[in-house]
C-alpha cells in the first residue's frame, strides 16, 4: 500500500511546495496582501499630473518632460501630508523608446522618493480620447475638463489583434524594470477597462468585449515578472456586491486584483456604503480616485471616512493646470469659457502653489499627522 502510494505522495508534496513559493506568480493571497498592508503607513494622495502636461504623454515624452516642475509640485504634496501619488503611463512612449522612457520614470521615481511618495503606476486606461498620438499635443481646449487626455491603448492598436505582443512587450517590460522597486507602491494595471471614454456608441461594445478578453491577460503579463508590489484595477460602476449585477469587467477586477481598489466621486454616505460592500473581500482598501467639490464628494467628507475605515485615499488632482479638471464634468457640454465655476470640481493647488482653500490642506495634515504648516510648506514646495 505505502508503495504503491509513493507516486502520488511524492507528486502531492511537488504540488503544494510550488503552490506555496513565494516565487509563484498568482495572484497574492489574503493573508499576503493584508500583511503587505499591515506594513504600510495610511495611504493617503492624489492622481498627479503635472501643471504643464495636457495628458500623460506630454508628462512622460523627451521634448515635455519637466523634473524640475516634478520635484517642486510632488513637494507640495508632501508638505501637506501626502504620502503616495497615482501616476498614468502610456504604451506608445513604451513603443518609441523604451531606454529614454524607463530612464525618465526611474527619474520621477527618485524625485518621489525623496519627497517620501511612493507612486502607485497605471499601465493602461480606457478614459477619453480614443486616438492618442505621440509627438506634440494640441493645447487644452478652452473652458473643458480633460480635454486632451488620452487612452492607452487607443481604440486602433486595442481592437487590432496583431498589436497584442506590443501590449505585452510593454506590460512586461515596464514592471519587469521595476518588479522590485521598493519605490512603487503598486501596479494599477487598467482604469476603468469598460469605460466608454471619448468614443461612439457603436464601437463600445466591441471595445469592452475585448477589454475583458485583454484584462486578465494583462494581470498575467505583469505577474510573470514576479513584482514585489501588489496589482489593482478599480472598480468604479454598476453593483459590485451581487455576482448576478456585476459587470463581466467587475467580476475580472475583483477576482485578479491582489488589493482591491474602487473609484467614488458622491456624498460620503455613499462613499462609506461602497467601503462596506467590499469589505466581505477580505482584502486591502484604496480608494484610488474621489474628491470632486461639485458632486458632493470632498475632503471634508470622504477622507474622516477613509481614515476610520483605514482605506487608502487618492483624490483627483494636485495642482490646476493644462488638465483644466478644476472645471466639472459638464463642461463637455457646456465649456466655462465666459463664466467660472462657482466651485473648483478638483484640484488642490492653484498654479501659484497656494490652496485653493487653506482649510482642506489643514484637514489633510491634521488627519495624516503629516506635513508641515502653513509658509513652511510653501518655502519648502519653492
Amino acid at each position: 500500500m505505502k508503495l504503491s502510494l509513493l507516486p502520488v505522495v511524492l507528486l502531492c508534496a511537488s504540488f503544494l511546495a510550488h503552490a506555496s513559493d513565494p516565487g509563484d506568480p498568482g495572484r497574492w493571497s489574503e493573508a499576503k496582501a493584508n500583511a503587505w498592508y499591515a506594513k504600510q503607513p495610511w495611504l493617503v494622495g492624489a492622481n498627479y499630473i503635472p501643471s504643464d502636461a495636457i495628458n500623460e504623454l506630454e508628462m512622460f515624452q523627451a521634448a515635455t518632460w519637466n523634473p524640475a516642475l516634478n520635484d517642486k509640485e510632488l513637494g507640495l504634496a508632501e508638505s501637506i501630508g501626502m504620502n503616495t501619488v497615482r501616476v498614468f503611463l502610456q504604451d506608445q512612449l513604451w513603443q518609441q523608446d523604451p531606454a529614454g522612457f524607463k530612464q525618465r520614470l526611474d527619474a520621477f521615481l527618485a524625485i518621489a522618493a525623496r519627497h517620501h511618495i511612493r507612486p502607485l503606476l497605471v499601465l493602461f486606461d480606457s478614459c477619453w480620447e480614443a486616438n492618442p498620438h505621440l509627438g506634440p499635443q494640441h493645447p487644452p481646449i478652452p473652458g473643458i475638463h480633460n480635454s486632451g487626455w488620452v487612452q492607452s491603448p487607443g481604440k486602433q492598436r486595442l481592437l487590432d489583434r496583431a498589436d497584442e505582443p506590443q501590449l505585452e512587450a510593454y506590460v512586461k517590460g515596464v514592471v519587469g524594470a521595476f518588479a522590485k522597486d521598493e519605490r512603487i507602491l503598486g501596479w494599477d494595471v487598467w482604469n476603468e477597462p469598460n469605460n466608454q471614454g471619448g468614443d461612439v456608441a457603436a464601437d463600445v461594445a466591441a471595445k469592452v468585449a475585448r477589454v475583458n478578453e485583454l484584462l486578465p491577460e494583462v494581470f498575467a503579463w505583469a505577474r510573470a515578472e514576479q513584482p514585489v508590489q501588489p496589482l489593482t484595477s478599480g472598480v468604479w460602476e454598476g453593483n459590485w456586491t451581487d455576482g448576478d449585477q456585476e459587470s463581466a469587467t467587475t467580476k475580472i477586477q475583483l477576482r485578479e486584483s491582489d488589493i482591491i481598489s474602487f473609484h467614488n466621486y458622491e456624498w460620503p454616505e455613499a462613499f462609506e456604503a461602497r467601503i462596506k460592500s467590499l469589505q466581505p473581500l477580505h482584502r486591502p482598501i484604496l480608494c484610488t480616485e474621489y474628491m470632486a467639490r461639485g458632486a458632493g464628494s470632498t475632503f471634508d467628507g470622504s477622507l474622516p471616512v477613509a481614515k476610520q475605515y483605514h482605506v487608502g485615499a487618492i483624490n483627483w488632482g494636485l495642482v490646476a493646470g493644462k488638465t483644466q479638471t478644476y472645471l466639472p464634468w459638464d463642461s463637455w457640454q457646456r465649456p466655462y469659457v465666459l463664466v467660472q465655476p462657482t466651485v473648483w470640481f478638483h484640484e488642490v493647488f492653484r498654479q501659484d502653489d497656494t490652496p485653493y482653500r487653506q482649510h482642506e490642506v489643514d484637514l489633510i495634515r491634521s488627519l495624516t499627522g503629516r506635513g508641515t504648516s502653513g509658509a513652511a510648506a510653501g518655502a519648502g514646495a519653492n
